[in-house]
């Protein structure tokens, strides 16, 4: 609680952007919302669906504020410089949770955004998800891939600035610092941890030449900024 008050009497402060992580309280989102609470020039953001997830932010260092994806969330955006939405409506749900969450969710998310006068919108979202007719996919991974593409396009033509970062499979290792990134990797084998993916959330915030770009990243031998600087 002592940081959590000092982070909230350095709100205003001009030099820190304020970062709503959409998806806080999953597993990428809660590692996204640690990694801008250790850093003084963001102040981090997490919306939750209910008062039960908001002490999980609080022990990150971060501010909770409430939001549902599948109702209105508006109100999440008050003073937001930066939206990433790392939110999704995971492996276990059915396809009409996957359309509300991940297409109609993102959908309004970036709305919001452009109402509410965002500088910056990062989506993270699935490699191979520009074009998914070219994946070999079973009927539930189309629907999630569908989503994906949907919400992406929507991002494109927004007239948000944006970044859209595109991991391939996702793992539960430690971070490993090194990745490959690319706007379309020419070879995709391969996979990346959750570490490594919001570790590249957080540096697409304030990283330019990554503006209006949808880049593919796995792990690789590259450091992350000098692959994501190359990309």
């Amino acid at each position: 609680m002592i940081r959590h008050s000092y982070l909230k009497g350095l709100k205003k402060m001009k030099e820190r952007q304020n970062v709503l992580v959409i998806g806080a309280n999953g597993t990428t989102g809660r590692m996204v919302v640690d990694l801008l609470a250790k850093k003084s020039s963001y102040y981090a953001m997490g919306m939750v669906r209910n008062e039960e997830q908001k002490a999980t932010i609080e022990q990150l260092g971060g501010l909770p504020v409430l939001g549902n994806l599948e109702e209105d969330f508006s109100s999440a955006y008050k003073d937001v410089d930066v939206v990433i939405f790392a939110a999704g409506s995971g492996g276990n749900t059915g396809p009409d949770k996957t359309k509300s969450v991940d297409k109609e969710g993102a959908i309004k998310a970036i709305d919001y955004a452009k109402a509410h006068g965002v500088k910056k919108f990062i989506m993270l979202s699935a490699l191979g998800a520009e074009d998914p007719s070219q994946l070999d996919l079973d009927e539930s991974m189309e629907v999630y891939y569908d989503a994906k593409h949907a919400a992406d396009v929507h991002l494109e033509k927004s007239g948000l600035t944006y970044t859209i970062i595109r991991p391939g499979a996702l793992t539960d290792e430690d971070a490993k610092g090194t990745i490959r990134a690319e706007e379309i990797l020419e070879n995709r084998d391969g996979d990346i941890t959750r570490a490594d993916v919001a570790a590249v959330l957080v540096q697409a915030v304030n990283m330019d030449g990554l503006n209006n770009k949808a880049i593919e990243i796995l792990n690789d031998e590259t450091d992350i900024i000098t692959a994501l600087n190359r990309a």
